[in-house]
């Protein structure tokens, strides 16, 4: 590397290759303000094993996640670019949730006092993908270009597929307020939500297998549109950019690792940390968990949009919604069997009416294939709206759980 030569904050080789020296690691011009963030990976262990107060383990360990998630992200769209914008999408959809649903596992088995958070954060994971990820990509890509379009058909797919993960939410809560369930013994009504919540998330991962097979098999064509398939030639199994499959895959399994050891210090302390800041567990779930849990999505969804792939964009971002809803949702369920007291999927009244509401919007917003900014401030402003009613919703009982419609 020329002496003195900056490259506007990108290195011209991945750190630690040939040319750089020490100060390339510390470098923010090189090296990028978001990966110097990864000291924060080590400090967040520590903090645990030192028994540092909750609070700073929490900040710390959601700090350390950020930097995880970009790095994800940045690998998964290597693979991405290879693929075309329907596997791209998927990809970026299955790493970036891997981030949630460690974090999600980790407070699951913590035990049921956290649950309402667990179901806070697949709430607030949808909210997210649907109003905040894709609200910021298409805001962000509409003031870049006049007008951006996207294929309507995969969008129209993905956003109608959603109304299924919203029936999901509904049908526990109403079968919770019956009246034939209420005049029940509590043990009673219990055993019965489980059983109904087991049932819906057998039909929900069973519509995403479904999914999987429309969008990558017998309707790729829609998903993949010729000419978009590959964006970077094949030369001896690398990227354009120097990056490899294999490296991109490994970078994505250490990555993973961190999460992982990262999300047991946030799972451990975000109860504590809730009380002593006055949040509420779903305030903390719904907004604060998911958005660090989205991090990968964001960083990912919002770069492709501003180089005018919105196919991708939009893929990541309905894609992700649709993931967390029709997969982790349920597989979340099924983990809660290995506990003595299983989750239910009972969401409250306040956190089912906002995912119809923001499903309802996204369909609108994919329903003519075009995008501009003045769609994405909506989106954004609709998320800051529901945000702000989460912040003032009450706290429950720490020990009942969610309340369902009509209570």
């Amino acid at each position: 590397m020329t002496k003195g030569r900056v490259n506007r904050g990108k290195p011209e080789t991945s750190p630690g290759g040939e040319g750089f020296d020490w100060h390339d690691w510390i470098d923010p011009r090189r090296v990028g303000w978001l990966r110097m963030l990864m000291v924060f990976v080590p400090l967040a262990i520590a903090l645990d094993w030192a028994g540092a107060p909750a609070s700073w383990q929490f900040v710390v360990a959601m700090v350390a996640i950020l930097p995880l998630a970009a790095v994800m992200g940045a690998a998964t769209e290597q693979l991405a670019h290879r693929a075309g914008p329907g596997i791209g999408g998927l990809l970026n959809a299955t790493f970036g949730n891997a981030a949630e649903l460690i974090i999600a596992l980790a407070m699951l088995f913590k035990g049921p006092r956290l649950d309402e958070v667990v179901k806070a954060s697949i709430t607030g994971s949808i909210l997210g993908n649907i109003l905040l990820v894709l609200g910021a990509s298409i805001f962000a890509g509409g003031l870049k270009y006049r007008v951006q379009k996207f294929n309507r058909t995969a969008a129209g797919i993905a956003a109608t597929m959603m109304v299924l993960a919203a029936m999901g939410m509904l049908v526990p809560a109403i079968f919770h307020s019956l009246p034939e369930v209420t005049a029940l013994k509590k043990e009673n009504a219990l055993n019965l939500e489980h059983k109904l919540s087991l049932a819906v998330s057998g039909f929900l991962i069973l519509a995403y297998v479904l999914t999987l097979v429309f969008s990558l098999k017998t309707h790729k064509d829609l998903f993949n549109p010729k000419g978009e398939a590959h964006d970077h030639e094949d030369h001896g199994g690398e990227c354009v950019g120097g990056v490899s499959v294999r490296r991109a895959t490994t970078i994505l399994l250490i990555a993973t690792v961190f999460v992982a050891l990262v999300s047991e210090v946030l799972a451990g302390a975000i109860e504590e940390t809730g009380e002593k800041w006055g949040l509420t567990r779903v305030f903390l779930g719904v907004i604060v968990v998911a958005i660090v849990g989205n991090a990968a999505e964001h960083s990912s969804a919002v770069m492709v949009a501003l180089k005018n792939k919105m196919d991708l964009a939009v893929g990541i971002a309905l894609g992700s919604a649709l993931q967390v809803s029709l997969f982790v949702a349920p597989v979340l369920v099924f983990a809660s069997c290995l506990r003595s007291e299983p989750m239910d999927l009972l969401f409250s009244t306040m956190e089912i009416l906002s995912v119809i509401l923001g499903v309802t919007i996204a369909r609108m917003i994919a329903e003519d294939g075009e995008s501009n900014w003045l769609e994405g401030a909506m989106l954004l402003m609709i998320y800051g709206i529901l945000a702000v009613a989460f912040f003032v919703l009450p706290e429950t009982s720490s020990h009942a759980p969610v309340v369902g419609v009509g209570h």
